[in-house]
């Protein structure tokens, strides 16, 4: 009946909603009209060098300021040069920075009509003494530890299915987990924060990520940890920002890739399209010099094999579909406005798919969801700006079993149809207002900043439950758990966020970033304040030496499927006698122990940098978080009665030293770091017991090293051009095995958890990548062709271990990772 019902709604909300788009569209474009486009634009053409005893080289991924009646933002391609077009005639200052490098500013008259050629030489920077407001500008990060990709790592980085979370592990203190989820700085996947261009993309009912766009529109890709600007909340982890490109004022841009499958080869013969991803993105003017828009679509087939199965029953199998439209507007000299429409229906069938799970025994994921995005940016002044945006999401998602049989957990293997059914439909609506005021002095300048934002979440989710069966060695039923009638969970909550920030400079080398947080929720019914602060000092007079550090507090959100845990239906776990008959059973009561509260965490860290040599730049850091509040699942005896608990009686620790360096010369760029961590606290995470593929045995709870701890890592990687136009991309990483725990026949924990450890990992990855050009007809048209090699050197690096004592194959590693290849060819018109 209520499925019914949402079928019956969907059509109406989804009327509704590409109405109000429309709308919003229609109100944009007369107001884009209101106003007469300028008569006529310059251009301003430039290179950005570095010049040393070895004579001049260029840079790529610099960003260039363009700033005056208007100000305009782009970065140097992988030549080292930029163009920025469609510029009003005046008189401009134009500048370019790069890591612990910038260029001194260039003054410039743009004519009508005209192009000016300019060069921008770097030299080691100085401690900034002002800041430059623009239309698209995020908050400076003094004091965090901010590792930004560029748009040229997007393109050159090899990227097996190219996804923009893939690029995340290129960052020090990022990794994919044993479950292939990413995890930053120490904390789970849920409790990192997700934005694209400033708007929240997390899941509302499970926190995690939940929107990923083409690749072809990604500007950049940064990762803060410990952000210590208070406009960033929600999370006790970092935080991963996406920002797209904006779109093409001048002239077309057309691009399509990938467009040849890839064959699922088993054992020399061909059996099917192992994968296909075609793209196609589209950029260009609407209104010239005012309305520009962006298109991209992208369809993704992709089966992933577990290569320890049989080769024609190893595929995990994703289809999706991920659409991404942008509409950019220059409303006035000081008004521009972005709208955009994201889709990103998907399934994936046989989700969990493992060397121990074959595909009968696995469920179906099926996700769908949009989200409808505006924002405005006003500059009021000379320096300050008011920044709206508004935006709404939705992300629905199914589990469903196939095939038919008991769920049976055997020693060696799981038969039966998946033992967990869920429905979940969420939504949410953000609004926030930014702003940033004109500089002030007083005791040394002082750029304040304040905002305020309102969420609203839905969440309606119902999660049913079959019998489970666990098997001995010799394949008899040693123990049942039943479960109860499930209910479906409506969850409503109301959030609201302010915070004040100011980035005070009270000498030249010397700045505070100084910031307090207030959030406040319907769910836990609590609000909570969130001091933070940081300071960076320049210990040298020419800025070559930089000391930074910060500390701060952090609350999360609580995800709706953890507010829905009174919802779930109780189990019975019973002990049955090599007949099969139950000789002891024991009624687990779901129970949520007091309030639901906020998770926090308090974090600080410190960093060294150093310019050594002209183009080298070493940095040294520490950081540390410890966070408490979080929640746990455990078996638990309340008051005589057997309960499987939910509290927020856990916490974790997260600490790492790493040593970060970054060389240029001659136009090429060599990164490398080591990072020497600790990720330590409680196992029972919520998520794995109730999340997309629950596990149905839940243990007591327990403190040990995270799944995702990696002790120490080494990971370098760079971009290199080589004879014949070729741009070459490795990366090189190398990390300690990931941890897991020893089970016996009944899944119980054997000894201390998290004990053991996988091999050590090393995939060493690389793509070559060759621009070519083509006469046709009178078109000129542009393509790029190359090859990525995955695992290049064959190490071993299995990603499943048999954990049973029992078995025959303890401790024996399975699913190797092997080597892959991958073709690219894109066309450029």
């Amino acid at each position: 009946m209520r499925n019914a019902r949402l079928s019956h709604m969907a059509p109406r909300v989804a009327t509704r909603f590409l109405l109000v788009w429309l709308l919003f569209v229609a109100a944009i474009y007369g107001m884009a009209q209101s106003d007469p486009p300028p008569i006529s634009t310059g251009v301003v053409n430039g290179a950005v060098i570095v010049v040393d005893a070895s004579g001049t080289s260029y840079v790529p991924g610099a960003n260039v300021v363009l700033a005056g009646p208007t100000e305009l933002h782009t970065q140097t391609d992988a030549e080292g040069k930029f163009k920025i077009a469609q510029v009003p005639p005046g008189t401009y200052s134009v500048t370019a920075a790069f890591p612990s490098l910038e260029a001194k500013p260039i003054t410039v008259l743009v004519e009508s009509g005209k192009t000016i050629d300019i060069s921008l030489e770097l030299s080691p920077a100085a401690v900034k003494s002002t800041v430059n407001v623009s239309a698209t500008e995020e908050p400076i990060q003094t004091s965090s530890t901010t590792s930004t990709i560029t748009s040229n790592t997007v393109t050159n980085a090899p990227n097996q299915n190219d996804r923009t979370d893939n690029l995340l592990p290129l960052v020090p203190g990022v990794v994919r987990g044993p479950d292939g989820r990413i995890n930053m700085k120490g904390a789970r996947n849920t409790q990192s924060g997700a934005l694209v261009n400033s708007a929240n993309v997390t899941d509302p009912a499970t926190g995690s990520p939940g929107l990923d766009v083409p690749i072809d529109v990604v500007s950049s890709v940064q990762v803060i940890s410990n952000p210590y600007d208070p406009q960033y909340g929600k999370l006790t982890g970092a935080v991963s920002t996406i920002d797209t490109k904006t779109s093409s004022f001048d002239k077309f841009h057309f691009s399509v890739q990938n467009i040849a499958p890839r064959m699922r080869v088993r054992g020399g013969s061909v059996l099917g399209i192992g994968g296909a991803t075609p793209r196609m993105t589209v950029s260009g003017p609407i209104i010239k010099d005012r309305v520009a828009f962006t298109q991209s679509i992208e369809y993704r087939y992709i089966r992933t094999p577990v290569n320890s199965l049989p080769p024609t029953e190893r595929d995990t199998t994703f289809e999706g579909v991920n659409s991404y439209s942008q509409l950019d507007l220059n409303l006035t000299t000081k008004q521009t406005a972005t709208v955009s429409l994201s889709l990103y229906p998907q399934k994936l069938k046989d989700i969990g798919l493992n060397t121990f799970t074959p595909q009968t025994s696995t469920p179906d994921y099926h996700q769908r969801g949009y989200q409808l995005y505006g924002q405005h940016r006003y500059v009021t002044g000379e320096s300050s700006l008011l920044t709206s945006q508004l935006s709404y999401k939705t992300f629905d998602a199914d589990v469903n079993s196939h095939g038919s049989g008991l769920y049976r957990l055997e020693v060696e293997t799981t038969e039966g149809a998946f033992f967990n059914q869920q429905t979940r439909r969420s939504s949410r609506f953000d609004w926030q207002e930014l702003y940033q005021f004109t500089p002030v002095r007083f005791a040394g300048r002082h750029q304040f900043r304040t905002g305020l934002s309102y969420a609203h979440s839905d969440y309606d989710g119902k999660q049913s439950f079959l019998p489970v069966e666990i098997d001995n060695t010799s394949g008899t039923p040693i123990e049942r758990i039943s479960f109860g009638d499930s209910r479906w969970a409506h969850i409503h909550q109301h959030e609201t966020s302010w915070f004040a920030a100011d980035q005070w400079m009270p000498l030249s080398r010397l700045t505070f970033d100084l910031g307090l947080r207030f959030d406040g929720d319907t769910v836990t019914s609590s609000v909570h304040a969130a001091p933070r602060a940081g300071a960076q000092l320049a210990l040298t007079a020419d800025g070559k030496t930089m000391l930074k550090g910060g500390a701060g507090m952090f609350y999360d959100r609580v995800p709706l499927m953890i507010a829905g845990f009174g919802s779930l239906p109780d189990r019975t776990v019973s002990q049955l006698d090599s007949a099969g008959a139950v000789i002891d059973s024991t009624r687990y009561i779901t129970h949520v122990t007091g309030n639901l509260e906020n998770p926090r965490s308090t974090a600080w860290n410190v960093a060294l940098s150093r310019q050594v040599l002209q183009q080298l730049v070493v940095e040294v850091g520490y950081e540390d978080r410890v966070t408490s509040h979080d929640f746990v699942v455990s078996p638990a005896l309340l008051s005589g009665v057997n309960t499987i608990d939910l509290s927020n009686g856990a916490g974790q620790t997260y600490r790492e030293f790493k040593v970060v360096g970054r060389y240029g010369f001659h136009g090429q760029v060599l990164n490398a770091s080591y990072v020497r961590s600790r990720a330590f606290g409680n196992l029972n995470d919520f998520f794995q017991f109730f999340g997309n593929v629950p596990k149905p045995v839940i243990q007591p709870q327990a403190d040990g090293r995270l799944s995702f701890d990696a002790p120490n890592r080494f990971l370098t990687w760079g971009e290199f051009k080589v004879p014949k136009k070729v741009t070459l991309m490795p990366v090189w990483d190398i990390h300690t095995g990931f941890p897991y725990s020893v089970q016996n026949e009944y899944r119980e924990y054997v000894g201390p958890r998290n004990s053991r450890r996988f091999p050590e990992f090393s995939s060493f990855d690389i793509q070559a990548l060759r621009p070519f050009s083509l006469h046709v007809g009178d078109r000129h048209l542009k393509l790029r062709a190359g090859i990525s090699i995955f695992n290049v050197f064959g190490h071993f690096n299995p990603r499943e271990v048999q954990t049973i004592q029992a078995s025959s194959r303890f401790g024996e590693f399975f699913n190797d990772a092997w080597r892959e290849y991958r073709g690219k060819l894109v066309f450029e018109f």
